[in-house]
């Protein structure tokens, strides 16, 4: 063998060795998956266990992950005990482990709530799935204030002479008439302009028996809120000026319980309020439950006005039975009346009262806390129920 093949021959073998090499794939790396996970919130605390995979073959060396939880409608220290930067390790040959979390149990009834579990930096790793969504299910239930509907109480006739049924809602059926009332949603702006601790919400309206509208106040967690209640409005659908108003309902009571059926100015968006003029044709605050107030409020040179007066039962509360309230409205006056009973009035033809000469819409809902009858104590019961049997507008 000359020189020359020598040396072809080392150029062949260095060349099978570096190729050799190229065509051997690197070990394939662990690749890490969290599983979702859905679980009763409880009465009590308790643990929830969030499953950690590794997929395919084990790993030969230690595989390491951080995680950290992340707040959804769950919120960490009400609903969880959170965790930040916490360290998870598989040991050679291990493929599953789990992520542990304090559950805070309670017996208030909310909605589902949810809250996330978070991979963060693999170490001999590779993130397939890096998020898990943890789900906490309502197992509570309401066991005081049960609807009851008053079998008795105040009406009034269907018909007055000299006046046409211009509008009514009967509420008969078995869902509410969406083309007479829509909801608003939410808490408005600083607790709808009075601090209240309600969350508005549809699911708290609904038709019993056929033939009433209730609206419901619960003790329940929604949108970081502790009470939930409804609110509905005729605006842009129902708009009247003038006549007979009469509305026949029950109302709910208790520490910090709100019921209104009232009126703001079709034009509330575009001059905003009080400029609007508003009309309450009831309300009361739930620790007075016997005691009924009539208002009207405007704007007065760029302030805030109001008058109002009140009526009281001779005996029982307002839930006992049911009870009409009404005005009646023209171009010179605006009557309260609580069983056919005047119990206010205010004279409207003075200019700076112009608000009350034009279209209103109606509203009606149940507050919970607020500036008014402050927030609910150990003696509130709920849920709470406004029940309304109907509404008419004469003219």
């Amino acid at each position: 063998m000359n020189a020359y093949h020598l040396v072809y021959i080392c150029v062949l073998l260095c060349i099978s060795a570096c190729t050799k090499g190229k065509d051997e794939p690197e070990p394939e790396k662990a690749r890490l998956s969290i599983s979702d996970l859905s679980l009763a919130e409880g009465d009590e605390d308790h643990t929830a266990s969030v499953p950690v995979h590794i997929l395919g073959p084990s790993s030969s060396t230690n595989v390491i992950v951080n995680y950290s939880t992340l707040d959804g409608s769950a919120t960490a220290n009400s609903d969880y005990r959170p965790l930040v930067n916490e360290q998870l390790i598989f040991a050679p040959g291990e493929t599953l482990k789990h992520i542990e979390i304090s559950i805070i149990g309670d017996k208030e009834l909310e909605s589902n709530e949810t809250f996330e579990v978070v991979l963060l930096n693999p170490v001999n790793a590779v993130l397939e799935k890096s998020r898990a969504t943890v789900t906490l299910t309502n197992d509570d239930q309401q066991t005081t204030g049960a609807l009851n509907i008053p079998s008795g109480g105040y009406t009034t006739p269907a018909s007055y002479a000299g006046m046409d049924l211009v509008w009514n809602d009967e509420f008969q059926g078995n869902q509410l008439n969406e083309e007479n009332w829509t909801h608003e949603i939410g808490n408005g702006t600083n607790g709808w302009g009075n601090n209240e601790l309600q969350y508005y919400q549809p699911e708290n309206t609904f038709i019993a028996e056929g033939e009433y509208l209730v609206i419901e106040a619960r003790r329940q967690q929604v949108g970081g809120y502790g009470y939930t209640s409804s609110r509905i409005v005729t605006m842009d659908k129902r708009e009247f000026q003038y006549g007979r108003v009469d509305i026949r309902a029950a109302l709910p009571k208790g520490k910090g319980i709100w019921p209104a059926l009232w009126m703001l100015g079709a034009n509330f968006d575009t001059v905003g309020w009080p400029k609007c003029g508003e009309i309450d044709i009831m309300e009361i605050i739930g620790s007075e439950p016997n005691k009924l107030h009539g208002t009207a409020h405007w704007d007065n040179n760029g302030q805030h006005a109001s008058y109002g007066q009140s009526a009281s039962l001779n005996a029982g509360t307002f839930s006992d039975e049911f009870h009409v309230f009404s005005i009646i409205w023209d171009q010179n006056q605006i009557r309260w009346l609580l069983d056919d009973v005047q119990y206010n009035v205010i004279d409207i033809t003075p200019a700076g009262l112009s608000e009350f000469r034009a279209p209103f819409f109606f509203i009606f809902n149940v507050a919970v806390g607020g500036n008014w009858p402050g927030s609910p104590d150990g003696s509130t019961q709920f849920p709470q129920h406004l029940i309304v049997d109907y509404i008419r507008v004469f003219q």
